[in-house]
């Protein structure tokens, strides 16, 4: 089989760098590159010379740059590749995306695919598109790589361990939260956000953007291989939403630019950018409620980074990772009791680690008397960087071989950005479903 062409459509995140971070036998070493000529292209095209020009195992892509302003009417009308990826400029996605299946192309694009619900009718459309037209679109869900997202999925359905989701409306049985940075480094180097991120109608807010990761861990760890039916399955109850407050200084050093942009000065207020990054919602998906949280912070923890931490209630355990400091800020799988005792919990996990030995190895149990941690070794703890590499060989799969494709990819897509949008859509209106 011949490699596959990537082409890389107008790139304004970091993340479509991420994707070629590593060669792959499977994707030619020359990509095109279709894009106005701006610093969004600039940023790309430095941290792809950055993996060129690494001391240890450098990439060798060679880049034939199409930057010009009518860049997508290009792109369809020469197609040089067969493979299209995207990333930021979050708002129009959705548009890049039905034009290029249109024309017959795979798509891989990060999150997410739509910010607004009044744009959920063309994802419909996108995905009904790909099937009729065999492509294969593949959302960058890069968590589900996670060694920690993994095991907690297989600790909660193992029914000795776990017993069965907790029912009732009072409390949430699962909750999810995570904190994002504003300030970070990628790749080795400071990240530097273009302005238009503040912008939630281009970037989207929090819950639109970074929780559409939570929202597709929810639905992958509690129901595995089943296909969500937003319309029977899921109700969004209520969302709220919060804005960090951004001085001109902390703007300066974020985006490199002297003052607050002229489609950002509306939200100033007293100085400040009003910045709507941060939301709640409550849902529930087949009856079973999550409470969700989605934050930015100012900047990452020279330790921690980007947190992620979830809790999920079982009738006989409570599986939950979450990140303390005195262990270094990671992120650990916790296991604590609930219906059964320690000494029970305690047998039944040394057996759900024997059981997995060969999936999972070095993995092994950490007990302090009332509840316990599973410890993973350092060689399953890849980074969130190499998740991405992850990503790409699945995608590479389903090209190879569309069948492969699980049933329920495509409706948990929609249930998903359903949940995200609708959730924006109550907060900003401050209504309950």
């Amino acid at each position: 089989m011949e490699p596959f062409r990537f082409m890389t459509l107008d790139p304004a995140h970091f993340h479509g760098a991420l994707v070629h971070k590593e060669m792959h036998p499977a994707i030619a070493p020359t990509v095109h590159i279709y894009a106005p000529f701006r610093t969004d292209l600039m940023g790309h095209l430095e941290r792809m010379a950055s993996f060129n020009n690494r001391e240890i195992n450098p990439t060798y892509w060679q880049l034939e740059v199409h930057a010009r302003p009518d860049f997508l009417v290009r792109m369809l009308k020469e197609k040089p590749g067969n493979v299209v990826m995207i990333s930021g400029r979050n708002r129009q996605k959705i548009d890049y995306m039905l034009a290029s299946v249109e024309a017959g192309l795979h798509v891989l694009a990060d999150k997410p695919w739509i910010i607004r619900y009044e744009d959920f009718p063309k994802l419909e459309q996108l995905v009904q598109l790909a099937l009729k037209n065999k492509r294969v679109i593949y959302d960058m869900m890069t968590e589900r790589f996670e060694i920690t997202n993994i095991l907690q999925r297989e600790l909660i359905r193992d029914r000795a361990v776990f017993g069965k989701l907790q029912r009732g409306s009072d409390g949430n049985v699962v909750q999810i939260r995570s904190v994002h940075a504003l300030m970070k480094l990628v790749a080795g180097h400071p990240l530097r956000r273009p302005s238009w991120f503040f912008d939630v109608e281009q970037q989207g807010e929090g819950l639109a953007d970074v929780a559409t990761h939570l929202v597709d861990l929810v639905n992958w760890i509690l129901f595995p291989d089943q296909a969500i039916n937003l319309l029977t399955n899921v109700d969004v109850h209520q969302a709220q939403r919060s804005p960090n407050l951004i001085s001109r200084e902390d703007f300066q050093l974020l985006t490199g630019e002297a003052d607050f942009p002229k489609n950002l000065r509306a939200n100033v207020r007293a100085g400040k950018l009003e910045y709507f990054c941060n939301n709640r919602v409550s849902y529930s998906v087949n009856g079973i409620h999550v409470g969700l949280e989605t934050l930015w912070s100012a900047e990452a923890s020279p330790v921690s980074g980007d947190t992620l931490e979830s809790t999920i209630r079982g009738t006989r355990a409570t599986v939950q990772i979450r990140q303390d400091h005195f262990l270094g800020s990671r992120p650990e799988l916790w296991v604590i009791p609930v219906e059964c005792g320690p000494s029970e919990t305690r047998r039944e996990l040394w057996r759900w680690i024997e059981n997995n030995a060969k999936a999972y190895p070095g993995v092994t149990l950490f007990d302090n008397g009332s509840r316990f941690r599973i410890d993973i070794p350092k060689a399953l703890r890849i980074g969130h960087e190499a998740h991405f590499g992850r990503v790409v060989n699945e995608f590479l799969g389903y090209l190879k071989n569309p069948a492969s494709m699980p049933a329920w990819e495509m409706p948990n897509l929609l249930a998903k950005y359903y949940i995200t949008t609708k959730g924006v859509e109550l907060a900003r209106t401050g209504a309950d479903s």
